[in-house]
């Protein structure tokens, strides 16, 4: 999968976030988007997903040689953020299931297993996702953003809230990922920033 971006801008009313974005990323690629609060990486890294248009500028995405519309870029990419909400009275099994079943997925026990196994999370798999600390509901959502193996991985400040070995297990599915398709981080963390071939930096 690429995705290439020209002049992008984004307005909210009067308040410009920011101007002139051109950036490519394909497969083998990490790009990090950089900068200080509110200078755009979360809206940035939303109109990469496709989930939100730039006010000015063009982006596009592609498989191979077929340009995707932008209402089947869904389809492509794993998106997974700290605000991405969870169902806190279902176990990590049933909104994993849950999930799976909105995306046309059906998971058999042992895609399951292996989920869990990979963020860490075998142990809590039937506790109610209320029982989980803020870094386990992290690698929750990690998990959802993989569910599909997806081409395309974008990841909003992926070690929030995890300890050393959550962000052993990002840094992990970043560089297996990058085999398969481009990888976006927005992410202030300088070891995040260590794993990118590329930064756009929205402050400067």
């Amino acid at each position: 999968m690429r995705i290439v971006a020209s002049n992008l801008s984004r307005t909210f009313g009067r308040m410009e976030v920011f101007r002139g974005v051109s950036f490519a990323a394909g497969k083998g690629m990490v790009l990090g988007i950089t900068g200080r609060n509110g200078s755009g990486k979360t809206t940035l890294l939303k109109i990469a997903a496709g989930l939100l248009g730039p006010t000015t500028g063009t982006i596009s995405w592609s498989v191979g040689s077929t340009a995707l519309e932008p209402r089947h870029v869904y389809r492509h990419i794993g998106f997974a953020a700290p605000y991405l909400a969870l169902y806190d009275d279902m176990t990590v099994e049933e909104n994993l299931r849950f999930f799976a079943a909105m995306r046309g997925l059906r998971l058999e026990w042992n895609r399951i297993a292996s989920f869990l196994d990979s963020v860490g999370l075998t142990a809590g798999r039937e506790d109610p996702l209320r029982a989980f600390s803020s870094g386990m509901k992290q690698r929750v959502r990690l998990l959802f953003a993989l569910l599909h193996d997806p081409p395309a991985l974008l990841l909003d400040e992926p070690g929030t809230n995890l300890d050393e070995e959550g962000l052993d297990i990002v840094r992990g599915i970043v560089r297996s990922r990058r085999s398969i398709g481009p990888v976006l981080i927005a992410t202030n963390d300088h070891a995040d920033i260590e794993l990118c071939d590329g930064v756009i930096r929205l402050s400067d």
